[in-house]
């Protein structure tokens, strides 16, 4: 349920309609109010100040029509250009942006404003009498503290109009696209990786956690029937992974005394039939336990930069590699985008990946996740870009150095390698595709990559050659 509930509020987060209908709600309440101060205070409370009296009723409604006429157009023209911002957007720089556009606070509340002026405007016309009559709800009157609420949410409406008309070109903006990007994936770095799900086993403890593991969990178990006593829980919807609430995961599994292997991460294409979890011992698991665990899955039609780190990561390479298409042929913009994936690589060398195994309160092992370490992420983000890198001279070369840049960031040996991995592949692509002076620039680039790895601040890191194999990861 939880999941379902921080879906949902990522959707209300990224509408048009919450706060613009949060503000109405709020002119309505503030035209409600003001009207009843206007019943209460004398029309001589303020003096003779002819900026507080100077309207009748005539007056009042030509100034509070003015008002609300204008605001519901200028609020079609926002939300037209706003429109006409998204399609532009989505279509040069691709649709999986379209989401960032959508949750753009300054176009959410450009629209709230204009609507809530016209809202109170028209609130506060309702209120206004002619009189002519004995009856109290006849008798003139005329709110002028509330009109003059009016004039000032209008007043604020022409700044909020000129703040848009900055904002929108802005906005859309290659420049300021990628680094929105590129600043939000460098924030969910540091505020989700390593993801905590669980406690970690400490070092102290990780011998006794690993005995806990199941052997049909374990890496080298045999394919036998007999050594597979786990229920595999599968999918009953199809889409998305966009949420997984990992603290309703780890209480089912506590509750239950099982032992959950996760078979997916957010991002993950669900359909009926795949199999999400595997829960161990499968006597243990009841229908209610399959519902307990699905229940911390919430699917949706898109990915969702929620909790999938990837995603921001492929939104960098989908921005780069239609820079880098014949159609376009922007390298530069490129280049921006390479910068950003260097500061992600660079904030993620040297920490630790996620330990797969997660134990409860007690010690118990409950969860055993999937973790990516350095490796992967360097070959989503650069490897996934290499082969549009590769035919441009530009590209190739700054490619090859920003690998170079995120090598002082690296603290092991395994991250090291990636890189050089990273470095040798583009250069076999680049040497099928450019030629003569192009491909001896590139070249030139993966030579000084080479002597930068040879420095001796990178080779005490080193713990062992860079040909040998990668460590195999841990059970």
């Amino acid at each position: 349920m939880r999941a379902l509930f921080l879906q949902y509020s990522e959707r209300i987060g990224a509408s048009y309609w919450f706060i613009p209908s949060i503000m109405a709600v709020g002119a309505a309440i503030l035209a409600f109010v003001l009207i009843e101060v206007d019943l209460r205070v004398p029309p001589d409370a303020f003096g003779n100040n002819p900026f507080f009296f100077a309207t009748q009723p005539d007056g009042a409604r030509s100034i509070l029509s003015a008002i609300g006429g204008s605001m519901i157009g200028v609020a079609g023209t926002v939300f037209s250009v706003t429109m006409a911002t998204v399609v532009f957007a989505s279509g040069s720089y691709g649709p999986r942006l379209l989401s960032n556009f959508m949750n753009d606070r300054g176009n959410q509340v450009t629209l709230g404003v204009f609507v809530a002026t016209f809202v109170y405007s028209m609130l506060v016309l309702r209120s206004v009498r002619d009189g002519g009559s004995e009856d109290i709800y006849a008798a003139m009157f005329v709110p002028n503290i509330a009109i003059f609420g009016a004039i000032v949410l209008a007043i604020g409406s022409i700044g909020i109009l000129i703040f848009f008309i900055h904002h929108v070109p802005s906005t859309i903006h290659i420049s300021n696209v990628i680094a929105g990007i590129g600043g939000g994936l460098l924030r969910d770095i540091g505020n989700r990786f390593p993801k905590h799900l669980g406690e970690p086993a400490e070092e102290e403890n990780r011998a006794e956690v690993l005995w806990q593991v199941p052997a049909c969990f374990r890496p080298d178990a045999a394919d036998d029937a007999a050594l597979a006593p786990y229920r595999e829980i599968e999918m009953d919807y199809t889409g998305y992974i966009q949420v997984i609430d990992y603290e309703t995961l780890m209480h089912a599994a506590r509750d239950h005394e099982i032992v959950v292997r996760m078979n997916c991460r957010p991002g993950t294409f669900a359909h009926s039939g795949r199999v999400l979890f595997d829960a161990w011992p499968s006597e243990r698991v009841t229908d209610e336990v399959r519902s307990a665990l699905v229940a911390a899955i919430a699917l949706g039609h898109t990915r969702s930069v929620t909790q999938d780190l990837l995603f921001l990561f492929d939104e960098l390479v989908e921005i780069a590699a239609r820079a880098l298409s014949p159609g376009v042929n922007d390298p530069f913009t490129a280049l921006t985008c390479l910068d950003w994936l260097t500061a992600a690589m660079s904030e993620l060398a040297g920490r630790s990946p996620p330990d797969s195994l997660r134990v409860d309160e007690d010690h118990k092992l409950r969860v055993i996740g999937g973790s990516m370490a350095f490796a992967g992420y360097v070959d989503h983000s650069f490897g996934h870009l290499r082969q549009y890198a590769a035919a441009d001279m530009i590209a190739a070369e700054h490619f090859i150095d920003c690998l170079a840049r995120v090598a002082p960031a690296c603290r092991r040996q395994d991250e090291l390698r990636a890189l050089h991995d990273q470095k040798e592949a583009l250069l076999a692509l680049a040497r099928e595709g450019l030629g003569g002076a192009s491909l001896e620039t590139v070249e030139a680039a993966g030579r000084r990559f080479d002597e930068q790895l040879a420095h001796p601040r990178l080779r005490s890191t080193d713990r062992g050659p860079l040909s040998s194999p990668a460590p195999e990861p841990a059970a």
